[in-house]
Order: C-alpha cells, then structure tokens, then sequence
C-alpha cells in the first residue's frame, strides 16, 4: 500500500520554479502567437485567425492547469 507524503519545503520550490519558467515561456509564445496573428491579420490573411485563437485557448488551458497543481501542492501541504 502506497503512502502520499506531503512535498517537503526545498521540493515545493523547486516544482514552483520549474512551473514558473515553464508558465513565462508559454506567456512569451502567446505574445510571440498574437504578434504574428496581427501581422498576418493586417497583412491582409485572415485565415491565421482561428487556429492562432484555438493555438493561445490551449496555452491559456496549459497555464490554468498548472495554477491548479500548484494550489494542489499548497494544499497537500501538512
């Protein structure tokens, strides 16, 4: 039978600080996704539309998901 312990304080911070640079590399490929989409937009193809949305929904579930593991492993905190 498997036991769940609880994080200790030095492994909380270190899953924080590798969820921390992950979440700021998703952010800057959202600001990278939505520069090119105004580009391409303005440039006159609006078929880049759509998919760049469903590309930045799907980082923004990405970030939503870790912010959840993350009140998850407060939470676990004994």
């Amino acid at each position: 039978m498997s036991r769940h312990r609880p994080f200790t304080r030095s492994q909380r911070a270190t899953v924080i600080a590798g969820m921390l640079a992950f979440v700021m590399v998703v952010v800057m490929l959202q600001l990278w996704l939505l520069t090119a989409t105004m580009n391409a937009y303005l440039g006159g193809d609006d078929t880049v539309i759509w998919p760049a949305a469903a590309a930045s929904a799907a980082c923004l579930l990405l970030n939503v998901g870790l912010l959840r593991y993350l009140y998850y492993v407060e939470r676990t905190r004994a």
